[in-house]
């Protein structure tokens, strides 16, 4: 009986800090998501803005030849 009741005891307890330590790591595991978005984020913009450079670029490039031909 007392064996019974040690195990009980024993399963109760491990229980417990499997839900603790899977808690815990859930919550740094979604502070990590949370950080990896916003660097994607920055990336998605970074990207906008170099595409929308490289279209000004041609624009101006286009220009200077249209430019040079008609001297």
């Amino acid at each position: 009986m007392e064996s019974v009741i040690a195990a009980l005891v024993t399963g109760v307890l491990t229980l417990v800090g499997v839900v603790v330590s899977n808690g815990r790591s859930r919550a740094v595991m979604e502070v990590k998501i949370d950080n990896l978005a916003r660097q994607v984020e920055k990336h998605n913009c970074l990207m906008e803005r170099t595409y929308a450079l490289e279209r000004d670029v041609s624009v101006v490039k286009a220009e200077i030849e249209n430019m040079k031909e008609g001297r």
